[in-house]
């Protein structure tokens, strides 16, 4: 991703006049390189790569800015759980066409939320595709040496944390595509909204990276759904799970819908795209964990405990019974 000199083409226009502007490093050169330069500064650099693609991870009417914003704060999100403070990201977009009316609002939110986060633009690659719109970002992130939280590390006796509230975003996608959820809330345009949003606007919980770092013995980001999640978790870490499906965190609306018998809880616990951190976190911890997630405005529910096993987690109702889940997680293939 270059910028334009002498005999420049539409491409290099296009990455001067949209995507420049971004690029505040002074390791981004401008853009006028073929490569950037992060500082070597003593502590560990965390690399975590996402792609998002029309018709898959958003719709081909979606505001151009959620676009923008959402490519990056998925990736955001996986830093967020490493523990990693943001330093940065390579951007690679597949374009039909290259058309002011997109492309402005799209450069636009994506700018925004690089400076919020402080994670600016270093460089990348514009292509040109007949297929679908898409858009690949790779993030990177510092942490002290040795730091890093991984997915492996929980043991039994440590609580199951998830931030936030889950099922939102798949409520959100299925009004969008006119879903039972759509008609079951159409007379609550602030509900229908806010599912929306959460849909198109994932919240990468960064202001908790330190926390995570401070008190989680293991933690990942909730993306292709919580129950599949855990069990990635669980696998890594060599254990096993046991979750209170009455303590998982639902947003009103959702505790709505589920009651109501428009959604079921299967589908909230394995729909994806929630993008809150999912903690193993030590029983002597998480009082400092959930106290400093209150501070900085993000809320935090304990779902369950980590057991010894190697077996699948187990969901429980409310009377202790177990629970039955015939799909786990979202999956491409």
């Amino acid at each position: 991703m270059a910028a334009p000199g002498a005999g420049a083409s539409g491409e290099d226009a296009l990455i001067a006049r949209y995507f420049r502007p971004l690029a505040t490093d002074p390791g981004a050169f401008n853009l006028l390189d073929d490569a950037a330069i992060l500082k070597a500064t003593g502590e560990d650099l965390v690399v975590t790569t996402d792609a998002v693609v029309e018709g898959v991870h958003f719709l081909s009417d979606d505001p151009p800015e959620t676009i923008g914003r959402k490519a990056l704060r998925v990736n955001l999100s996986d830093l967020a759980s490493k523990g990693a403070i943001p330093a940065g990201f390579a951007l690679t977009l597949a374009l039909r066409s290259a058309e002011e009316a997109w492309l402005a609002p799209f450069a636009c939110g994506l700018g925004e939320d690089a400076e919020r986060f402080g994670c600016p633009l270093l460089g990348g690659d514009t292509v040109s595709t007949p297929g679908p719109l898409m858009i690949s970002i790779t993030a990177f992130g510092r942490v002290a040496a040795g730091r890093m939280v991984h997915r492996s590390g929980a043991k039994p006796g440590d609580r199951v944390v998830v931030t936030g509230t889950i099922g939102d975003a798949m409520l959100g996608l299925d009004i969008l595509k006119g879903g039972a959820a759509a008609a079951a809330i159409a007379d609550d345009p602030s509900a229908r909204e806010m599912l929306i949003e959460r849909y198109r606007l994932p919240q990468p919980r960064n202001v908790l990276a330190q926390a995570v770092r401070d008190h989680a013995s293991a933690a990942m980001d909730v993306s292709d759904g919580l129950a599949g999640d855990l069990g990635k978790l669980c696998a890594a870490s060599g254990v096993s799970a046991v979750v209170d499906m009455p303590s998982i965190p639902f947003s009103t609306p959702a505790a709505s819908l589920l009651a109501r018998a428009v959604v079921r809880l299967e589908a909230l616990v394995s729909g994806g795209d929630d993008y809150e951190l999912l903690c193993a976190i030590p029983e002597n911890q998480f009082a400092a964990f959930a106290s400093e997630a209150g501070s900085a405005g993000v809320t935090v529910a304990s779902i369950g405990t980590i057991i010894a096993g190697t077996q699948a987690p187990k969901f429980l109702d409310a009377k202790g019974r177990e629970i039955s889940l015939s799909r786990r997680s979202y999956s491409h293939f």
